[in-house]
Formats: structure tokens, sequence, C-alpha cells
């Protein structure tokens, strides 16, 4: 369905929600649902409200996990139109486990996700035309990673043409290597920058996939891919901000407490968007994702209460 110029912005966030155990050491698990991607949308879906319409892509089984998803997304106020489900198939999963420092490493159980058929089935045209029809589209490399080559090839294509049309591409690297095998990462993260306009890295993932020097090195790769905006996180570091050539440092206020960084740049990357797709200026914006960051890594989990 098209939008029209007088309703909301509408951006497409495209990638994979899991069933998130968080393991709380005492043999007990905490279950919940989260994913990079779901977790900048449902931020960014909290942070603009109905100032900017948020569409969640993704493929889904047919069973009760999925169901809860769907139902979970719509109580957010995500719009769920852009979910298809794949009878017979059911969702990932992942595990969360935190050291004392609130550091996560994840274990995941995901091979047979029906997110890797997404892009290659006989809806893909209808979704194709509704993505089209947006302001915005986001996505990740851990979304690039489980999609198949065919989906990935139809995603780029699908991004050159939203691009031609004038839509605003968003990319967060998010690089995972246990998800990729050889050189694949960098061909793919590459294509994936050169179709790009706002770029969301976090300089430990740059630095793990392509071995840059430092900070200058990764703004001066990507400047050189064509992102015009560059928003470079590095945790408890200066935020570097290249916009059009102009280089910003914005400080980071330390959080009060650190329990589990789990979705910190997902968060931020959400709010950041809610400020940007408003039209505010990128210091407000860079200050909201700093401050919804914040509160997130305080808390256990992906997806935890927030005050905007």
């Amino acid at each position: 369905m098209a939008h029209n110029a007088q309703q909301a912005p509408q951006i497409g966030i495209i990638g994979e929600c899991m069933v998130e155990l968080f393991d709380q050491g005492d043999g007990q698990c905490k279950r919940g649902f989260g994913g990079d991607t779901l977790n900048t949308a449902v931020y960014l879906r909290r942070c603009a409200l109905d100032a900017v319409g948020v569409h969640y892509v993704t493929a889904l089984g047919d069973d009760p996990l999925s169901a809860a998803m769907l139902a979970q997304w719509q109580a957010e106020g995500l719009h769920t139109d852009t979910v298809e489900q794949i009878p017979g198939s059911v969702p990932g999963l992942y595990m969360i486990q935190t050291d004392a420092d609130g550091e996560r490493s994840f274990l995941y159980w995901r091979d047979q996700a029906p997110v890797k058929q997404l892009l290659q089935t006989d809806n893909t045209d209808r979704l194709t035309e509704q993505l089209l029809s947006f302001g915005w589209i986001y996505y990740s490399g851990i979304t690039l990673a489980v999609l198949e080559q065919e989906g990935r090839n139809k995603l780029l294509e699908l991004l050159a043409r939203f691009r031609s049309r004038g839509g605003k591409v968003v990319f967060d690297g998010n690089y995972r290597p246990r998800l990729w095998a050889g050189d694949d990462a960098q061909h793919w993260f590459s294509e994936a920058y050169r179709r790009c306009d706002l770029a969301l890295p976090s300089a430990d993932d740059e630095k793990d996939l392509w071995g840059d020097a430092g900070a200058q090195a990764i703004l001066q790769r990507l400047e050189a891919f064509g992102c015009h905006e560059v928003v470079l996180k590095r945790g408890m570091e200066t935020c570097l901000v290249s916009c059009g050539g102009e280089l910003t440092e914005y400080a980071v206020t330390p959080a009060d407490k650190v329990v589990d960084t789990t979705a910190a740049g997902d968060s931020f990357n959400g709010a950041y968007l809610a400020s940007r797709i408003q039209g505010a200026g990128i210091a407000v914006a860079v200050a909201a994702g700093q401050q919804v960051a914040g509160q997130v890594i305080g808390q256990q989990g992906a997806v935890v209460p927030i005050v905007v």
C-alpha cells in the first residue's frame, strides 16, 4: 500500500527476530524475543510514537512462538503487514550469557529459521512494491548474513531501486564472524555500504572485519564507499559523526550501571533514527541515542522498559 505525503514517514526494518533465553545463572532462563533489527524497531517506535510508521520485515513460522512474537510486536505499535508466515517453520533461538562486567556472549540455534527464505517466496514481488513506497529502509550485517545468497541479491537490487526513487537506506554493519565464511563478509558489506545513505557502524565490528588501524581509517573507507552520514559508535569513547565531509565528536556520558550490554547499539540506532527521520539535527539525535542506550545497558535483556 502506498503512503502519501500527508502521512507520517514510513520505515521498513528488515531482519530476524529469535526466541531469546537469558541465562540467569541458577539453572533458570528468562524467555523473551530479540534480534538486532527488531530491537532497533522497538526503540525507534517507542521514541517516535505515531510520528513514524515502523514496519518490521521478516519471515516467521505458523507456530505458537511466532504468534506470540507477532502479538508482542503489535502491542509495541509495530506494523506487521510486512511479516511473512511460512507454514511448518519455527523461529530461531539464542541464549545470552553475561560476565561480571555485563559483557555478553551468545549461543545460537537458527540454521532452519524461516527468515532464510525472505525475498525468495511467492510473496517477494508484493513485499518489494510495498517497501518501495516507504521513505526509509534499515537493515544490518546480520540481516545479510542470515539471508541466502539469492535473498541478498534481491535485497541489494531492491535497495538500488529504492534509492533511485529518493528513498534513504540505513545500514548497521553489526559484523558477527561466526555467521560468515572466508571473505564473504567483506564482499557483501562493501556492496551494502555502496548502497547506503546513513551508516551506523560499531568501531569494534569494523576493525574486526577490515583490520582498520583506527577511527579515521574507518570513516575514510565508508566515505569512499559513498556514505553521506556515518555515525561511528565506540562504546564509552566519544561518538564520531561524519556528515557531508564534516567530522564532529560527541562525548559519551557514563552509564550509572552496566548490567547487560545487549542491544546497546541497537537502541542507540533506534533513538537516533527516530530523531533524524523527524528532522532533528545530529547533536539532538546523538543525545537521544545515548540517553536510551544508557537505560538499556542497566537492565537485563534486549527489549527493556525505558523513559523517553
